[in-house]
């Protein structure tokens, strides 16, 4: 039977598997999932740019998701990952397929770590 250390998980700031993602004590997760904020950012823009082609009525939900990243990075300030997490499954469950919209929000999933 083995057994494993994984270290301190009751609070501070603690990086779990490959990923690059650091989560802090409050669930909020940091942008380094080796995109830069500014490329989470360009992706989230474009994903409204494709919503408001393909599907309008998902686009007040990547907007306050584009919002958060551009508030987080002006702020200095860790994403929240549980909004942002909520917001993709919202636009990806409405997305469907055609268009890449569907394609975008799992980009911008990975860039962020979700």
């Amino acid at each position: 039977m083995n057994t494993y250390n994984i270290g301190s998980v009751s609070g501070g700031q603690n990086q779990f598997g490959d990923h690059g993602v650091n989560v802090s004590g409050g669930g909020r997760a940091q942008i380094n999932h080796g995109a830069s904020p500014a490329e989470a950012i360009r992706l989230a823009g474009e994903l409204v740019r494709r919503l408001r082609q393909d599907q309008p009525a998902l686009v007040g939900q990547a907007e306050l998701l584009e919002g958060e990243l551009v508030s987080a990075q002006r702020e200095g300030r860790e994403v929240d990952q549980g909004r942002v997490r909520r917001w993709l499954e919202a636009i990806s469950a409405g997305a469907g397929a055609a268009g890449g919209a569907l394609a975008l929000a799992q980009a911008l999933g990975g860039a962020i770590g979700l």
